[in-house]
């Protein structure tokens, strides 16, 4: 007897690897860039998270696309469009960009539960680091992936955070409809970390293999029949799948970046405070400025959020190394079946979270990471739509014109946010960083 979803159930059914990619990007270095962004400019860059949204939807769609069709990982797919050396080193710069990631993150997640409930530091930032890699070892996918799709909820506490204070939306309104643009210095670096906040490569990797791991396991529960017809179900209902999921996990994104910049315009900038330098810092200004509630949900989102970032980190970097090394690799396999993919898993988790040990300063990390992710991007994101649009590679599921469009036109802000962030890091950037 076949039981019938109910109409919720088939629609979280159809959301995944889009709605965990695009939550992780509101990970705890995204949200110390959004909080500086409103403690600096108060409500004048929330405009931002509405023009980026649909060039993050593009190239996500791009990415999504290669791996659901080719049923391969990304750095597999690019190898057929660049030397072997030059994939290799961007994807020894993703590692690198990764861990440092990884380990400002596992640091945020430590210092907003000791604000939270006090005590050791560093026991709370070794349990979070050492807990996410068990998880990503011991527990397969399809059942990890239902915890990561839990944890998107706690996005909506940065919603309540905002609810919880008094906001006069119509400044916020104006702000956002009419944006006043200024080649201030300050304002332009702020402008080219929040775009580059929000495109990032791990979320590339990330998102294909996952989408070629569906493709992988639908497979094996189909008829050989069955399987060789999977092509003509992608481009109908699997493509319908990609499109609500990618777009849900994007929006959800920039929707949570908005309500962060917003939230701590009204509290920190219109208190004064114009300079936080990390999430937790923005949590404790918090507390004074908008009560307990905002500074609890704040914490709460930080924590979360880095639960849901750091195997999205890990496990993208492990995927890119084991494609670009021919190894068997996959989070559905145990480890004793894919040393190597593991072995990166954990040297990732485990170097970031050494780093995270350390009396280094985070933001000098993130501000690497940014740096990093910039050099890598544009590369990456014109190769991906060079096997996006080849028929030889992608067949008859080579993108539509108006992904080209989508696509080409996201490359294009990208290259710009980069040379404008490379630009102003000799100016500015690098001194801030030391």
């Amino acid at each position: 007897m076949t039981t019938k979803r109910r109409p919720a159930q088939s629609l979280l059914a159809m959301l995944g690897p889009g709605l965990v990619t695009g939550a992780a990007d509101d990970d705890p270095s995204g949200i110390a860039t959004y909080s500086q962004g409103g403690a600096q400019f108060g409500y004048a860059l929330g405009w931002t998270m509405f023009l980026t949204t649909p060039f993050m939807i593009a190239i996500q769609l791009v990415s999504a696309r290669i791996g659901a069709v080719t049923g391969q990982g990304l750095a597999a797919n690019l190898a057929k469009a660049m030397p072997a050396i030059l994939l290799q080193g961007l994807v020894g710069l993703l590692l690198i960009a990764n861990t440092l990631n990884i380990a400002a993150d596992v640091a945020a997640m430590g210092d907003a539960l000791r604000l939270v409930a006090g005590g050791p530091l560093l026991l709370y930032i070794a349990v979070f680091g050492i807990g996410c890699l068990a998880a990503e070892i011991l527990i397969p996918y399809h059942i990890y992936s239902g915890y990561l799709k839990l944890l998107t909820l706690v996005l909506f506490a940065y919603v309540g955070a905002a609810f919880s204070i008094h906001i006069p939306w119509e400044q916020v309104a104006a702000a956002t409809l009419m944006p006043r643009l200024s080649w201030d210095r300050d304002f332009t670096l702020m402008l080219v970390a929040i775009f580059g906040t929000t495109i990032s490569p791990y979320m590339f990797f990330w998102q294909a293999s996952l989408e070629a791991e569906g493709r992988k396991l639908h497979s094996k529960a189909q008829t050989a029949l069955a399987a060789a017809a999977l092509p003509n179900r992608l481009a109908q209902k699997d493509s319908l799948r990609i499109g609500l999921d990618t777009t849900t996990g994007m929006v959800l994104s920039n929707l949570i970046g908005f309500f962060i910049i917003v939230t701590t315009g009204a509290t920190l900038h219109a208190h004064g405070v114009t300079q936080i330098g990390t999430a937790e810092q923005a949590a404790e200004a918090l507390r004074p400025l908008a009560g307990p509630l905002a500074f609890f949900l704040f914490s709460l989102g930080i924590i979360g959020t880095g639960l849901l970032a750091v195997p999205v980190l890990a496990g993208s970097a492990a995927y890119a190394v084991a494609e670009i090394f021919g190894w068997e690799g996959s989070l559905e396999l145990p480890a004793r079946n894919a040393p190597g993919f593991y072995l990166t898993v954990g040297a990732a988790t485990l170097a970031g979270l050494g780093a995270a040990l350390t009396p280094f300063d985070p933001i000098r990390m993130l501000f690497w990471s940014a740096v990093v992710n910039g050099v890598v991007a544009v590369p990456l994101m014109v190769s991906m739509m060079v096997v996006v649009t080849s028929r030889k590679i992608m067949g008859k599921f080579a993108a539509s014109r108006a992904l080209m469009i989508g696509g080409w036109s996201a490359t294009m802000l990208m290259a710009v946010v980069v040379a404008a962030m490379l630009a102003t890091s000799v100016g500015l950037g690098f001194d801030d960083a030391g």
